[in-house]
């Protein structure tokens, strides 16, 4: 995990093979499964600040996707290794804004802005992000 003092935003690096079962039968990477890696991402954002999906869950809590924006650019294919970020863009009372991208060396192959609503796991309702979790993800 990083942190980019040009912006002062939270960010994180995974990297992730591609598999055989990530590829569609022309090879390449089916396109759903970018979202898949981008969801590692900020999985492993969110595990490195202390917020495991568990430690979520405890808390009646968890993350949902509310809105994305992808584009694609380029194919991946069988056996290369992409790295995935993602990166706070902005940290609402109930929401926060990931950037993201999939990327082969220097190239970029997708990239995207992904919105996350938090709720009650036992209602599905929006609710206020804690204080702590907030003062977190916008790095203060």
């Amino acid at each position: 995990m990083a942190v980019n003092t040009a912006s002062q935003s939270l960010s994180h690096t995974t990297a992730v093979r591609v598999y055989i079962e990530d590829t569609d039968a022309g090879g390449i990477v089916y396109y759903v499964n970018y979202l898949k890696f981008m969801e590692r991402a900020r999985t492993e954002l969110m595990r490195a600040l202390g917020y495991s999906k568990a430690a979520i869950f405890a808390d009646d809590f968890m993350f949902v996707v509310h809105s994305l924006q992808v584009n694609y650019r380029a194919p991946a294919r069988l056996d290369d290794e992409l790295l995935v970020s993602a990166k706070v863009l902005k940290v609402g009372k109930a929401a926060v804004v990931f950037e993201q991208s999939v990327c082969l060396a220097d190239q970029v192959l997708c990239e995207g802005e992904v919105k996350l609503a938090l709720v009650r796991r036992s209602d599905q309702k929006p609710v206020a992000m804690p204080d702590t979790l907030r003062a977190q993800l916008k790095n203060s």
